[in-house]
């Protein structure tokens, strides 16, 4: 995935894992009540990242880019 110039809101994170997507053009966030808060709000649906096998690291994000 293409980085950008902005880091998203996972670059607080401390998860490798995580900050490993601190730069993409994606509005991540981290596992939380804000996520599903702002997708109601908005009335979008939630998308839920596990990575990969070997990650325990969930994050999730709005189905719409920065």
């Amino acid at each position: 995935m293409p980085t950008s110039g902005k880091p998203n809101r996972l670059i607080t994170e401390k998860s490798p894992y995580l900050l490993q997507h601190a730069h993409t053009p994606v509005d991540w966030f981290p596992w939380g009540e804000d996520a599903f808060e702002k997708a109601k709000r908005e009335n979008k649906p939630v998308l839920v990242s596990i990575g990969y096998s070997t990650c325990h690291w969930w994050h999730v994000r709005l189905a719409t880019p920065i």
